[in-house]
């Protein structure tokens, strides 16, 4: 049969002179589409349609094809139809609120198709009649809710939950629909899926998704309930649900991307790159930057920046599951999708035995989330990627500002081993994970910053990111002076991203200033300096420390000089830098002072010693026995920062993130994810 036939819904040739038969329920289809009520020679025609079989395919394609004439003419038919759609939403037969669901969900897909340049209004009316809108999505909400928060079947959950993403991934800034959502919420019923062991398990990761979509429709025009709801939860079952499914989400994007690397490394591969070097590296690399899941890092991102209690839900120890060993009704089976667009497999969710990881006896959210983070910045080569390294950095933003997150990450009693992903370099080796020391998670956040910083010094070069990297380290610098932690770190490590991160600036100034200001940069790179050198008598840990990040900056005085040259060059001239220029000049007076205080000494220790080289520790004496003769001044401001604020500077990014997001989840929505045949094998045995 071709397929021109299979989605006119026909049958079968019964000879060559005859036209093939059409299904029963592709009749009643097209008695819809006519002018006449189909009801009107049959009393029973809308108890009979929702005991027949949906044909999805032919009802979408119908809806699409109409042209504008005709939908005037039918539009009393499809208003009649979602009316009717709605009220065998209360049937007893389950039969029935299968095919209702169905059939709303082919309405909603294929008025949108038909409609893409059409305004919400104009869908609103033909669906349901502007006269009667109000009343027909107040009844729809009110029927899914019950289904969604009552006792019944799990596969009729799903297909709600199916439904509602349907309904709001149809253009979502533009979706007039969705007003009706936002009068008549199901935010409790969403909070009861999340809230509840099995329910999550089953439904978790669609409820999360759902949310975070109608938390951003239209969140700068107009108060957003959602928004409201959500910033003031404060139960702990239904945050720790949360958690779990964006936990459980992130961990097997993880897991599947760590066998890939492994599936990678292996065979013919392998042995290739060992033979040449490493020069098919980057492709290797390029092959395991898959798609990522922004919309469970949207959800992730809403909860940290809408509700302060979810911090807590970031530092809570998972040594296992908490999902039910078996689920309660058949699970439906899913089409294949790229890594990391589909909600976690259940039977890794329902496992209690899978470890979290190999050197982990727990883990917790922020853990996963900074793993899966060191994924995804790996490569920001394209647009799709970039955003994905933005929101976790947006994400992370958040959590640096927070008092009680900044007092779990620098925790010396919470002490974890964190494997972060390493891109391949052809100038390191690789890390072995055994070598990882347990240290409090600050010092994973600063390992990820440091490893963005190293390795994206690039001709397309990702300005936001960096600044974003380096304000995040700003903002725990701040808190550890304000709290006097002195954290066992290695600072000359960050000290080392930072200067070589000057001198690509410096090495690329023509380049990069036709597209970014490299001041701005550069005057928050040198601040970090002041920073240390002003307060890191507060906390950097040992004295020797402080003594190592001067003997820094005096080893790489050329990059400072290099910079002050630069910048008072462009200082001194009339154009659009002048004044970017010039905040840096003054940033670098104690970063000046030290060197030119301290470069003299060394040549006149090294001129009466008669050494032509100095070594580490005879440089240190130098420094530690000319401290006293130093003159520093001091500087305004270094522990303050901007907060975090979404609305307007972000506003842009988020949309069109959102609109991504949408259209990839729509695509992903199939109606075929519950299989048509296994339901009405479940509800036929039920009924």
């Amino acid at each position: 049969m071709s397929q021109v036939e299979k989605k006119a819904g026909l049958l079968r040739r019964t000879s060559s002179s005859k036209k093939p038969l059409k299904e029963k329920v592709v009749l009643m289809y097209d008695e819809i589409f006519a002018k006449e009520d189909p009801a009107k020679n049959n009393p029973r025609f809308w108890d009979e349609l929702f005991l027949m079989k949906v044909n999805l395919e032919y009802l979408e394609t119908k809806l699409e094809t109409v042209d504008g004439e005709e939908v005037q003419k039918i539009q009393d038919n499809i208003n009649s139809l979602f009316h009717h759609c709605v009220q065998a939403l209360g049937e007893e037969h389950q039969i029935k609120v299968v095919n209702a669901l169905q059939t709303l969900c082919a309405l909603f897909r294929g008025v949108h198709q038909k409609n893409k340049s059409a305004s919400g209004f104009d869908i609103i009316n033909m669906l349901m009649g502007f006269d009667k809108a109000e009343q027909r999505m107040k009844d729809l909400m009110e029927r899914l809710d019950g289904l969604l928060c009552g006792e019944g079947s799990e596969s009729l959950k799903s297909l709600c939950l199916k439904l509602l993403l349907c309904l709001v991934t149809d253009n979502i800034s533009q979706n007039t629909i969705l007003e009706y959502v936002m009068i008549n919420s199901i935010f409790e019923a969403i909070l009861q899926i999340l809230s509840d062991v099995s329910s999550r398990g089953q439904h978790g990761y669609d409820a999360v998704v759902l949310l975070a979509l109608l938390v951003n429709y239209r969140k700068y025009e107009s108060v957003n309930p959602y928004i409201v709801k959500l910033s003031i939860v404060d139960d702990e079952p239904t945050l720790d649900g949360m958690g779990m499914v964006v936990h459980h989400a992130l961990t097997e994007y993880n897991r599947q991307y760590k066998d890939k690397e492994e599936e990678n490394q292996g065979g013919f591969f392998s042995t290739l790159t060992s033979m040449v070097g490493s020069m098919f590296i980057a492709d290797a690399d390029e092959k395991l930057s898959v798609q990522t899941n922004e919309a469970i890092l949207l959800a992730l991102y809403e909860a940290v920046h809408l509700n302060r209690n979810f911090i807590t839900v970031l530092a809570q120890s998972h040594p296992e599951m908490d999902i039910p060993t078996t689920p309660t009704t058949p699970t439906p089976t899913t089409p294949t999708t790229p890594l990391g667009t589909t909600p976690p497999s259940l039977d890794m969710m329902n496992n209690p035995e899978l470890p979290l990881d190999p050197n982990l006896q727990t883990s917790n959210l922020l853990i996963t989330f900074l793993k899966y983070a060191s994924i995804v910045m790996q490569d920001t080569k394209d647009e799709h990627r970039l955003n994905s390294a933005r929101l976790c950095l947006i994400i992370l933003t958040c959590i640096a500002e927070d008092q009680y997150a900044d007092a779990f990450l620098h925790d010396d009693n919470m002490n974890f081993r964190v494997n972060l992903h390493r891109m391949p370099m052809r100038h390191r080796k690789k890390a072995v994970d055994k070598n990882i020391p347990s240290r409090p998670l600050v010092c994973a956040v600063l390992d990820l910053m440091v490893e963005f910083i190293v390795t994206h010094m690039m001709k397309d070069f990702p300005m936001d990111l960096y600044l974003r990297c380096v304000q995040i380290i700003h903002k725990l610098l701040c808190y550890q002076k304000k709290c006097r932690i002195r954290l066992h770190y290695t600072w000359r490590e960050l000290w080392s991203a930072l200067i070589n991160l000057l001198k690509f600036l410096l090495s690329n100034e023509t380049t990069l200033l036709a597209k970014h200001n490299i001041f701005h940069l550069a005057l928050l790179v040198v601040n970090l300096f002041n920073m240390f050198i002003t307060y890191g008598d507060t906390f950097l840990p040992t004295s020797n420390s402080y003594d190592e990040l001067y003997y820094e900056i005096v080893r790489m005085h050329q990059v400072f000089d290099n910079l002050y040259c630069m910048v008072l060059r462009v200082s001194t001239n009339t154009g659009q830098w002048k004044e970017p220029a010039s905040k840096v000049t003054h940033a670098l007076v104690n970063v000046r002072a030290i060197v030119n205080h301290f470069n003299p000494k060394i040549e006149s220790y090294a001129s009466v010693n008669h050494i032509s080289q100095l070594s580490e520790e005879q440089v240190l004496e130098v420094v530690r026995s000319n401290y006293d003769t130093l003159t520093l001044k001091l500087q305004d401001g270094l522990d303050q920062f901007e907060r975090y604020s979404e609305q307007p500077k972000e506003a842009a990014f988020f949309k069109e993130l959102v609109r991504s997001i949408s259209l990839n989840v729509r695509k992903n929505v199939s109606l075929n994810t519950l299989s048509q045949d296994v339901l009405l094998k479940e509800f036929s045995t039920i009924s």
